[in-house]
């Protein structure tokens, strides 16, 4: 089944407007049943109408929440019913409760007529998705949200009728009868919701004809704004002053609301700048206008030079700081006029109107001398600089999709080429495009066609020089381009998510060989396997590092995982309960790439680590009275003072291995003593050394 998921400040939307839409009605009955006769008929088709339109409303709102990995539209002759049935409800609703009595009997058939109706109204209105094939629904969750439909109903028609006469505390009671009613819908809403499953392969077929979710926000917002207008002025010929005040608050709590649905619809929630959506919006509308009036505009395609390296260093939240700083300085540097998005993360999308190239170019060279601006970050002082493709219309594309991807191959070429610059588009640029995709593609396929395998790199000691060890080496073995070393195709896995399932695999085919060498004697070993940042975060990493231990009946201190110094530092109590709890199962941690990162000192004594690894900046210039000296020789102190196991990595000379040593290293790695090989070499090599040892 295709995966789901909500934005969460559209779903608190809805339930706000779920409540305020509970708490009209309320006052609405209670008007309706102070009127004469021969006003009645209006006030109940104005209030169904009122009422209907929220119902209907708090539902599309949800539907704009609820998100799936394709494009999603809606039909109008199907969302237009959907709507009418909610109005038709809601008159009922308000005709029942307004009857001199409501026994128990003709309360029940009342609910679960108002009940089918209500979720007659949400099924129709999923129904205007016209997916195909057709959306599966769960029996038990599709029969549940029809039970919170008749239920909500008939608690809603019982408060509704009690509360219908002005006393004493019925303000307060209506509030919170709304909250409840209101809960009741959305419960309903989110229940059928979940009902809902969508097949693997499943497309929209409304996309092609259908109200696109920009277009569905503008239609809820003025077709709710309408209604409340026409409720307003209905509240308002009343003689009722405080009834008349409470309305008119009503009203613009939900303009506040439907105006907050617009904001974060179409406006970034970090930057404040127009997001995705949006975009699309406003470059259809370019498109269109450029083609009619033999126009020209640009596309600009940014993305930020280095931001990684920030964020893996300092956490997102110094990350996000950055960004919105950036994106303040692009706004500044733009036209009232000129368009700016981002798209997610550090990537940014720009839409201006030109004459000719020197207008773009003029842009962009501005855009690039204010971002390489020094900024100022929580006392850190930050020099970025940007990446920029340009795409023209007609020139490089026509729609919006050749644009899009025009510009984005420009801004790669840029990145490849230098950056901090700009570069506009050329033809040629589409062949690197296509090529980063198919290596995008051959990647996603690496794991399942058994392209990946593991060297693995011995560790000695570095007293008597006997193997302790392993680390585990990821290797590509493409079909065509032979073999990728990692530095090649790690960055785009991990830009791309699939680092996360490559990196699960190679634990558990470390693992796997770690049981086979403890098979054959070698019960003493420790396999090294590394963290990348993006695994360190995931939720369930302890659960799979136990449940992995347990398949291949390894035990636990036989494993140790590396840890980059740079990946704890993005939460720092988050990372140490992780730490921790990995560390309770009895699994090494080893601190990688020790002194590369920032405020290590201050956290290392709280991490349950075994080991240090020293990065392998400090061992490349080793030599007796250096600086670097005296940093290493600073770090094992400071190491071996904690109980810490100290590793020297990336050993290439005798006089590297001499010096760590002599100034105590525990363990050595590195080209001069053992290159990364295969299990089978690895075995040849240890059974080599145990003879000359002998010998």
């Amino acid at each position: 089944m295709l995966s789901t998921s909500y934005d969460s400040s559209l779903v608190s939307l809805s339930f706000m407007v779920a409540i305020l839409t509970s708490y009209t009605a309320l006052n609405l009955a209670g008007r309706i049943n102070s009127l004469q006769e021969k006003n009645i008929f209006g006030w109940l088709v104005g209030g169904a109408l009122v009422m209907g339109v929220g119902i209907w409303s708090m539902h599309f709102i949800g539907m704009l929440a609820f998100q799936l990995p394709i494009p999603l539209a809606y039909d109008f002759k199907i969302s237009a019913l959907s709507l009418v049935i909610a109005v038709l409800a809601s008159g009922f609703a308000l005709w029942q409760i307004n009857q001199p009595h409501l026994p128990v009997t003709h309360l029940s058939i009342s609910a679960v007529i108002m009940g089918s109706a209500i979720a007659a109204m949400h099924y129709t209105g999923m129904a205007a998705l016209r997916m195909t094939p057709g959306i599966e629904y769960d029996r038990f969750l599709f029969g549940t949200s029809i039970v919170i439909a008749v239920f909500a109903s008939g608690a809603a028609l019982w408060i509704a009728f009690k509360l219908r006469k002005d006393a004493r505390h019925t303000k307060t009671f209506r509030a919170l009868a709304s909250i409840i009613m209101g809960g009741a819908i959305v419960g309903m809403h989110y229940t059928g919701m979940a009902a809902a499953n969508f097949p693997i392969g499943s497309v929209c077929s409304a996309v092609a004809d259908g109200i696109k979710p920009g277009q569905l926000t503008v239609l809820v917002i003025v077709t709710t704004l309408a209604v409340l207008a026409f409720a307003s002025a209905l509240l308002t010929s009343a003689l009722d002053e405080k009834l008349e005040t409470q309305t008119e608050k009503l009203a613009r709590s939900l303009a506040d609301a439907n105006s907050e649905l617009t904001k974060q619809t179409l406006h970034d929630n970090l930057t404040k700048l127009a997001n995705r959506r949006f975009l699309e919006e406003r470059l259809k509308q370019m498109l269109s206008n450029a083609t009619r009036e033999g126009s020209r505009f640009a596309i600009m395609f940014l993305d930020l030079d280095g931001f990684k390296t920030v964020n893996d260093s300092l956490g997102h939240h110094t990350g996000d700081l950055l960004l919105i700083e950036v994106a303040a300085r692009i706004r500044n540097n733009l036209r009232e006029q000129d368009i700016v998005a981002r798209l997610g993360g550090d990537e940014f999308v720009i839409l201006i109107e030109i004459n000719d190239l020197e207008d773009a170019a003029s842009v962009a060279n501005k855009l690039v001398i204010a971002i390489n601006q020094p900024v100022q970050i929580n006392e850190y002082d930050f020099c970025i600089s940007s990446s920029i493709g340009i795409a023209v219309f007609p020139e490089n594309g026509v729609t919006e999709h050749d644009l899009l991807v025009n510009a984005d191959a420009a801004m790669y070429h840029t990145k490849h080429t230098g950056r901090a610059g700009y570069r506009f588009f050329e033809s040629s640029m589409n062949a690197n495009a296509h090529n980063q995709l198919q290596f995008i593609q051959d990647l996603r396929n690496a794991l399942k066609l058994g392209e990946f395998y593991l060297d693995y790199q011995p560790k000695f000691h570095a007293q008597n020089g006997s193997i302790v060890g392993a680390e585990a080496l990821l290797r590509w073995k493409h079909p065509t381009r032979g073999i990728i070393e990692p530095d090649d195709f790690v960055p785009i896995a991990t830009k791309t998510g699939l680092i996360d399932t490559i990196g699960e695999w190679v634990l558990d085919e470390a693992c796997r060989q770690m049981r086979e060498w403890h098979d054959v004697g070698y019960s003493t070993w420790k396999i090294s396997v590394n963290l990348s940042a993006s695994q360190f975060r995931q939720t369930n990493l302890v659960e799979f590092v136990a449940a992995t231990l347990i398949g291949r009946s390894l035990p636990p201190g036989c494993l140790i995982l590396e840890v980059k110094e740079s990946a704890t530092m993005h939460n720092i109590e988050a990372s140490l309960l992780i730490l921790k709890k990995l560390a309770e199962l009895g699994v090494e941690i080893s601190i990688d790439d020790f002194g590369s990162a920032y405020s290590s000192l201050r956290y290392l004594k709280h991490m349950p680590a075994s080991e240090l690894k020293i990065d392998r900046d400090f061992i490349r210039e080793l030599a007796y009275g250096t600086n670097d000296a005296a940093i290493v020789a600073a770090i094992i102190s400071l190491g071996h003072s904690l109980n810490l196991r100290i590793v020297g990595k990336g050993v290439e000379t005798t006089n590297q291995q001499d010096c760590l040593t002599s100034l105590g290293c525990d363990v050595l790695q590195g080209y001069l003593m053992g290159r990364p090989m295969s299990p089978l070499q690895f075995l040849k090599e240890e059974n080599a050394m145990s003879a000359s040892k002998i010998a």
